[in-house]
């Protein structure tokens, strides 16, 4: 399954890219398997998911606590949180 990845904030210039296309496998079941997966990419992606509580997620636009089912997603967003103002 094909699914656009977006990092924003200090997660992407951790990682080193605000956004990727992967071919995601099966049993992800969850937001969390998939940030399990996404940390053993590369040392930038270890660093960047290395700390949940700094991390939010938004799937397909609608964010979600990171124990959310992933489902079938087009998009998955991480960044850090964020205030209004």
């Amino acid at each position: 399954m094909l699914v656009d990845l977006l990092y924003f904030s200090w997660v992407r210039e951790t990682i080193g890219t605000g956004s990727e296309t992967l071919d995601l496998p099966d049993g992800l079941a969850r937001v969390s398997d998939l940030i399990d997966w996404l940390a053993l990419r590369s040392d930038g992606h270890a660093r960047a998911f290395a700390d949940r509580t700094r991390l939010r997620a938004a799937v397909d636009q609608v964010f979600v606590p990171l124990d959310a089912p992933l489902g079938c997603p087009r998009e998955v967003a991480i960044f850090p949180p964020v205030t209004g103002g």
